[in-house]
């Protein structure tokens, strides 16, 4: 087996690399799967809609009765931190690195029981790690979907690490050489394994509602912000499946696929096949609101590698 790459990493109030990061085999955690997490992009050093990121995380937490152990305040400085680190490990300046910033809180240490139990510590782990995005071909071309029935838990808007729903999601469009899996509920579009999907019919993004049956993706605000500001109609409401067949466009939105053009879905064209031209208003004004962010503030950290 590969070693884990020394990625650097905080673990209940220290700082290490992932080799060195243990926790309890009776950690809730790994025995339940009882926690939550976060995934905050890091453009040039700048975390990107982190407020709207926080916001989430507490609703998560809230949903699972977890107090937060750590203030926003707190959250940011140990992100900075790893950003630093990583630029280190990467032997990147800062500024042009692009990074992903995990959060994972679960309940803390006990013996299994499934009542959740009282006054226990909650594990706090942070990991900054490189972010994936699509290639220039995906952006050009988009990219083949599959659909399939939505058989995960119907909590759909916690954003916990109990993911093997998602998991086996995932491996569907993975065996069929496909990027994602859109998922149905009873007949309505939900979303994907790992991406909140939209549909775009006569000029207009119709998304989900934000409910019990759908994480509600950070981009949801996003999105919703960038079609304001470009005259682009917007509407959350239930989609049937033959809505999404006979879109105009289908996109995918997630952390590291930004906005992405869905053009095949069950083998069947979306639209024209190619990508169209709110997928191409939408990404640019995505870009643009990157560069805003950045502008906005100071570097969080010095823009070159710490030798």
């Amino acid at each position: 087996m590969n070693p884990l790459p020394c990625l650097p990493c905080y673990l209940n109030g220290d700082y290490t690399d992932l080799p060195n990061a243990k926790i309890s085999v009776m950690d809730r955690g790994f025995i339940f799967g009882d926690g939550v997490y976060e995934v905050v992009p890091v453009y040039g050093g700048h975390l990107f809609r982190f407020e709207q990121h926080m916001d989430r995380l507490d609703r998560s937490l809230g949903e699972l009765r977890i107090a937060n152990p750590l203030s926003r305040l707190q959250w940011a400085e140990i992100a900075h931190q790893l950003i630093t680190a990583y630029a280190n490990f990467s032997k990147e300046r800062i500024v042009d690195t692009h990074q992903l910033i995990y959060i994972q809180i679960t309940r803390g240490v006990a013996l299994r029981e499934h009542v959740m139990p009282q006054n226990i510590t909650p594990t706090v782990f942070v990991l900054a790690n490189a972010m994936t995005m699509p290639s220039a071909a995906q952006r050009s071309a988009g990219v083949a979907c599959v659909t399939a029935d939505d058989f995960r838990w119907e909590m759909a808007h916690i954003k916990s690490t109990s993911l093997l729903g998602a998991v086996f999601a995932r491996q569907i469009s993975f065996d069929a050489g496909a990027a994602e899996t859109v998922m149905f509920r009873h007949g309505f579009l939900s979303e994907a394994a790992a991406s909140n999907v939209w549909v775009v019919k006569n000029g207009t993004v119709i998304g989900t509602p934000k409910d019990h049956c759908v994480l509600e993706g950070i981009r949801y605000g996003l999105i919703e912000e960038l079609c304001r500001a470009n005259q682009i109609g917007f509407e959350l409401r239930r989609v049937s499946r033959d809505e999404v067949f006979s879109a105009d466009e289908i996109l995918l939105s997630s952390a590291t696929k930004e906005v992405l053009a869905v053009t095949r879905l069950d083998d069947r064209a979306v639209g024209c096949g190619t990508p169209g031209p709110v997928y191409h208003k939408l990404y640019a004004q995505y870009q643009v609101a990157i560069a805003q962010a950045r502008e906005q503030k100071a570097p969080t950290t010095e823009p070159d590698r710490i030798q």
